[in-house]
């Protein structure tokens, strides 16, 4: 055990209020929610009044009725996110940053500069208030997920530092949802299910939680809630995939829902890919069942993909596999798609007529170079007038309806 909690996780407390909040005074101290039919993001403020994420705009102002809405400033949450990670990286070149306002830092090898870890978070904290302007929490622990437990029992704008020889005395009595990887719906059942605090996560048999949540995910939750976290800080670099989901009402998978949803989903994590100059040979589906039982399929296909009308093929073939693996199931709740074995995206020579079959997941086939040229200048369009100005499909779902894509962009994560 390290002497000291050299792990800090820094997180910019409800961000995209606090930025409207910053760039319009009359704002502040007052019940703000980003978005338009449904709440995106909440102020403090409205969070005290009842008001949360993904509320319809009619309940939220039910709740709280001086709730002023607004639309996002996209341009202004990337631009202050990037300065704070600036900031960030002037205490350690080990920052790994896991969303537009939250990061890791690994603060082991910079006493000698900067001082201890609490040190070079109230630093962190004191720079980021004075030169941007934002309010934000970090918590200091031995590993990454106890790092970010600190961080969320600190907000809002607070430190967090948790002594290696009293963890377990920190975490046993804390709620189970602040588990990383229990949302509200798994959270409320497992609670539901006689498991409320952390500690009562932890001590759950393997056998419990398998019937519980499946056996992958409930040795991992139940592993984080023990603390047995090895995951290092990793810097900047390459992400180790590029994923994208969508949770929606109890649906049954029809062909409309599946080719909706997962068309949607493609068009998002190729676009992602092809942004970042990537394409991807592992693509893996999760879909999670009414009773929150998840199952995932993957494969690992010959050549790279990056087209988003292949990745929706290949998506749509392992939904099937997974369906038709559990036949009872008659509901779903999420669907998602990620892309990992990474490669750089390169240009591939046009194959001969009678090189090959006519194969869409073989970057030289006629069809593949059709479907990449056409993402291609959708990808132009789309760069010039906006994501909104052209697509390849319309994905109506209700908790969807007035989410703009560049939110979801802000808040869709890549790696692991």
């Amino acid at each position: 055990m390290t002497a000291r909690p050299s792990i800090l996780h820094a997180d910019l407390d409800a961000f995209y209020a606090s930025v409207e909040q910053l760039l319009d005074p009359a704002l502040r101290g007052r019940p703000v929610a980003v978005g338009g039919g449904v709440v995106l993001a909440c102020s403090y403020e409205a969070k005290r009044r009842g008001v949360s994420g993904a509320m319809p705009a009619w309940r939220a102002r039910e709740r709280c009725p001086e709730l002023v809405f607004v639309r996002g400033s996209f341009g202004e949450y990337r631009r202050l996110g990037d300065r704070v990670m600036e900031i960030l990286g002037t205490y350690t070149p080990a920052v790994q940053r896991i969303s537009i306002d939250e990061a890791f830092l690994d603060v082991g090898g910079s006493e000698r500069l900067h001082g201890p870890p609490e040190h070079i978070a109230l630093q962190i904290r004191r720079r980021v208030r004075e030169e941007v302007g934002l309010p934000i929490s970090v918590g200091a622990a031995r590993t990454k997920h106890l790092a970010k437990i600190a961080s969320q029992v600190a907000k809002p704008d607070g430190l967090v530092v948790v002594d290696p020889a009293r963890e377990r005395e920190f975490l046993d009595p804390l709620p189970v949802r602040l588990v990383w990887g229990v949302g509200p719906v798994t959270g409320a059942d497992l609670e539901a299910r006689g498991i409320r605090t952390i500690g009562e996560l932890a001590r759950a048999s393997p056998e419990r939680l398998a019937g519980l949540l499946g056996a992958e995910r409930g040795t991992r939750l139940r592993a984080l809630a023990a603390n047995e976290d090895p995951r290092p800080v990793r810097p900047g670099g390459r992400a180790g995939s590029v994923g994208a989901q969508s949770a929606f009402r109890r649906s049954a998978p029809t062909p409309d829902l599946l080719a909706e949803v997962l068309g949607h989903l493609a068009d998002r994590v190729a676009g992602r890919l092809r942004a970042k100059g990537l394409a991807g040979r592992t693509v893996t589906v999760r879909v999670r069942f009414a009773d929150l039982r998840s199952v995932t399929r993957s494969i690992t296909l010959a050549d790279p993909v990056a087209a988003t009308l292949t990745l929706r093929e290949v998506a749509e073939g392992l939904v099937a596999e997974a369906l038709a693996d559990h036949p009872r199931e008659r509901t779903l709740t999420l669907l998602a798609i990620s892309v990992s074995a990474l490669t750089a995206e390169t240009e591939v020579q046009l194959e001969l007529a009678v090189d090959a079959a006519d194969d869409p997941r073989r970057p030289g086939s006629r069809t593949a170079a059709a479907r990449l040229a056409a993402d291609r200048s959708v990808d132009r369009v789309r760069e010039r007038f906006g994501r909104g100005a052209i697509g390849f499909a319309t994905v109506a779902l209700g908790e969807r309806a007035g989410v703009p894509d560049d939110f979801r962009e802000l808040a869709e994560r890549d790696g692991g």
